[in-house]
C-alpha cells in the first residue's frame, strides 16, 4: 500500500502574474514546475503549513486567500493529496533557497512549462481566471 502524502501549494499572485517554482535537480520530480509549498505536519492546518513552508523555502511572507483546487495524484513514491490556495506576498520577495528556478508568468503562459502532474489541474483552472 502506498503512503498518503498531504501537501499544500501556494499560488502566489503579484501584478496579475503567478509565481512558478522549478523543483531542484536532486529531488523527486526533478526540474518539473510546481506551486511552492510542502508537507502538512501533524497538528498543522493546511494554511499554517503553507505559511511555514513559504517562509522556509522562499524567505517571504504570504497571506492566504481561497482554496483553488484539491488534487489526488498517484506517483510511484506515494499518493499525493495537493491542496492549492490563492496567495499574495505581504513581506519580502521570493528567494531561491530550495528551488532550481522561479518565474512569474501570466495565467495564459503557464502551459509553456513542464508541470508536476499533481499541479496540472490547478494550472488548468488558473488559465480560465482573470485577475484584473
Amino acid at each position: 500500500m502506498k503512503k498518503n502524502i498531504h501537501v499544500v501549494g501556494a499560488i502566489i499572485i503579484q501584478n496579475d502574474k503567478i509565481l512558478c517554482a522549478q523543483r531542484a535537480e536532486n529531488t523527486s520530480l526533478a526540474l518539473q514546475w510546481e506551486f511552492p509549498g510542502g508537507k502538512i505536519e501533524k497538528d498543522e492546518t493546511p494554511q499554517n503549513a503553507l505559511i511555514r513552508e513559504i517562509q522556509e523555502e522562499m524567505d517571504c511572507k504570504i497571506t492566504i486567500g481561497e482554496q483553488l483546487e484539491h488534487t489526488i495524484y498517484e506517483y510511484d513514491f506515494g499518493i499525493v493529496h495537493l491542496t492549492t490556495f490563492l496567495c499574495y506576498l505581504i513581506q519580502g520577495e521570493p528567494k531561491l533557497l530550495e528551488h532550481h528556478a522561479i518565474k512569474w508568468l501570466k495565467p495564459s503562459d503557464l502551459s509553456l512549462l513542464t508541470w508536476a502532474p499533481a499541479d496540472i489541474p490547478a494550472v488548468q483552472k488558473l488559465q480560465q481566471l482573470t485577475f484584473s
